[in-house]
């Protein structure tokens, strides 16, 4: 069995062409999705980076592993403690360690270990190809690795290529000689209006429309696709468009490599996965380049599936989360559970070898790192609860008809209180299902918590209540002061 995984980050579902989007931005993978089954309600459960990534891995939540954020303790996996032996259960039950288990050869080309200090991602590759740039390179640099550890090996049996691409990742960085493809043409879904767009220049809170850079306008001279502000409706559209660069140069690198398999003559016995460690806010709730909330955009992602022998132009509708994937994997490649380790995860194997439904009622999403918000997602609707909201002005509750308002922009919490209760108890029972089978007594979130709130806002409101003075949005000034006063007391 020969098995390609391709990683591709923050790339929005919502923004290829195989989900609906009216941009020619995924051509390659819509094609893999067209031979095989395309998953349509799929989510990251920890955004963003490092805490989806330690779900997809371990094929448990991070309210176990305790990986929910991307600084201070829960940045981390949690210790085994006195049961551990010679391996850990995290690294013996990992997603790649099933391939490795199985009996392939594994290799992987990605920066991701290094960026996060995370080497439990290494965890069952026999080579690691690090073009040492920590997520700042781009696909030019990933794809030769690729191609070149095919020639060698691509005509053998039994392995497993894992190959990470971050061209979509902010900062946009997609070559300048790549161009717009975009310029001329509107939006396909021009969902942010005049009147949209001005409400976006008066939010406040990092990474929105005045801010990109986080916490003030500076533009990186390197970076020319990524400015630090867009303040006229033609910059978010050509910030839009750039996000989409990103995707389409992605892609392109991804129809080499399958260009390789074919000339190779083995590219329909190989199996393709294509997935997503997170999306993207691109205007949602007042946020630009930026994965920083539980929310739609930002934790639903695309999972693209063509299985050697499996069902083909399938489109499952079912609720699944990234820790499905291992599970899953196991139950394909028949490898076995070592220790007392269970995954959170449900597999969804049975969907790829005949179109069966496996998929879930709901699934909940956390995100630690930029604010402290749990979400329900069920049925048509999205339920946000925010302990935290990182500076941002986010109501305690939120309440989302995702159907027919996929960009957030009507919150329907006052006029659905049953539906809000209806997810405040969903998110209570899974957070005590999770902790009744936690090797630990506390919740990570309340981690992130007691050690000063989300990783990516700390320390930094007073200066941007500085920045904000003097402006059209002190306003804003105020709010702060009241609804962050515990943050400005320490």
């Amino acid at each position: 069995m020969r098995i390609l995984f391709f990683d591709i980050d923050t790339l929005r579902a919502d923004h290829l062409g195989c989900y609906g989007y009216g941009r020619d931005t995924s051509p390659n993978m819509d094609a893999a999705a067209a031979e095989g089954v395309r998953f349509d309600n799929y989510y990251c459960p920890n955004a963003p980076c490092l805490p989806s990534r330690a779900s997809l891995i371990t094929g448990q939540f991070g309210i176990r592993t305790g990986v929910v954020g991307h600084g201070g303790t829960a940045a981390d996996l949690r210790l085994q403690g006195r049961d551990r032996h010679f391996t850990d259960l995290y690294s013996e039950n990992g997603l790649f360690m099933q391939f490795r288990r199985a009996g392939m050869k594994t290799a992987s080309v990605s920066t991701f270990g290094e960026r996060h200090s995370s080497w439990w991602f290494h965890s069952g590759f026999n080579e690691i190809y690090n073009v040492g740039s920590r997520g700042h390179e781009t696909a030019d640099k990933v794809t030769p690795i690729a191609l070149d550890w095919l020639d060698k090996n691509g005509a053998e049996d039994n392995w497993f290529l894992h190959v990470h691409y971050w061209d979509p990742h902010t900062p946009y960085r997609t070559p300048e000689n790549f161009g717009n493809p975009w310029k001329d043409d509107p939006l396909p879904d021009n969902w942010i209006t005049e009147e949209v767009f001005a409400d976006h220049l008066m939010h406040v809170g990092p990474h929105g429309a005045n801010e990109i850079n986080m916490w003030n306008d500076w533009s990186n001279p390197n970076l020319p696709r990524h400015p630090g502000s867009v303040r006229t409706m033609d910059e978010m559209k050509t910030f839009m468009d750039n996000y989409d660069c990103g995707i389409r140069y992605t892609d392109d690198a991804i129809g080499q490599i399958f260009e390789k398999l074919r000339s190779m003559g083995i590219y329909d016995d190989v199996s393709i996965i294509i997935t997503s460690d997170h999306g993207e806010n691109i205007g949602e709730l007042g946020l630009y380049a930026e994965h920083g909330t539980a929310d739609e955009p930002t934790c639903r992602i695309p999972m693209i599936i063509k299985w050697a022998g499996g069902v083909k132009g399938h489109v499952d509708s079912g609720f699944h989360t990234n820790v499905d994937l291992a599970p899953t994997i196991q139950a394909l490649l028949g490898t076995s559970m070592q220790g007392d380790y269970e995954y959170d995860g449900v597999s969804y194997a049975d969907t790829l070898t005949s179109g069966a439904d496996c998929g879930q009622d709901h699934v909940i999403l956390s995100q630690c790192a930029h604010v402290c918000q749990r979400s329900a997602r069920f049925g048509d609707w999205l339920y946000i609860r925010t302990i935290h909201g990182g500076y941002h002005l986010f109501p305690k509750e939120m309440l989302f008809h995702v159907k027919d308002d996929p960009h957030e922009l009507h919150n329907l919490a006052k006029e659905h209180p049953e539906l809000c209760a209806r997810g405040a108890k969903m998110i209570l029972e899974w957070e005590e299902e999770m902790l009744e089978k936690s090797w630990y007594d506390t919740d990570p979130m309340w981690t992130v918590m007691r050690e000063g709130g989300p990783e990516h806002c700390r320390g930094e409101l007073e200066n941007y209540m500085e920045r904000l003075k003097g402006t059209p949005r002190e306003y804003g000034v105020q709010l702060l002061r009241e609804q962050y006063a515990r943050d400005l007391k320490k």
